[in-house]
């Protein structure tokens, strides 16, 4: 089973194999985390996203990590819901995000990922949630990740995600 740790700070300056960016269905790059991975990875990225979109809710895909500092060697994209309420099946879609994530990390055989707050931002999920289902999820999904590393971008976040681990 993975080590999942919960931290705050910045997602590019995680040591890890891959980082999962909140895409949306183009992957070609929008505002918040998945903004600042495009800008520091360079052009060939949202290059990359077009070559392999649309990317559904709920599913991931990958991409190299391209100008990203090593190790990082891949940019998993996954597309989160929106929520609207929470009766159009938001909480399963988000937790297929990390599911699907942590799939496509085993194809990559990263050992190390490090996740944003999926959908938590613009998409408007719930953050208290949005944190237990990430960390039910990520502990009920089989994976050869080692490491695992979710990353809370404020305090607030960070707090609902270390008492959801806390939780299990």
């Amino acid at each position: 089973m993975a080590t999942i740790e919960v931290v705050q700070g910045d997602i590019l300056a995680e040591n890890v194999d891959a980082v999962v960016t909140a895409a949306n269905e183009s992957l070609l790059g929008g505002g918040g985390v998945d903004g600042a991975i495009h800008r520091a990875a360079g052009p060939r990225l949202a290059e990359a996203g077009a070559a392999i979109a649309p990317c559904d809710p709920g599913d991931a895909k990958a991409t190299p990590a391209f100008d990203l500092d090593p190790p990082v060697r891949h940019v998993i994209h996954t597309v989160g819901p929106v929520w609207e309420g929470g009766d159009q099946g938001e909480a399963e879609l988000l937790a297929s995000c990390y599911r699907r994530s942590l799939q496509v990390a085993d194809e990559l055989a990263a050992q190390s990922v490090a996740f944003p707050a999926i959908a938590t931002g613009v998409y408007g999920f719930p953050s208290e949630l949005a944190a237990r289902i990430a960390v039910e999820t990520i502990r009920a999904t089989p994976s050869r990740v080692e490491r695992i590393r979710l990353v809370a971008f404020d305090g607030s976040t960070r707090d609902l995600l270390r008492a959801a681990l806390a939780a299990g």
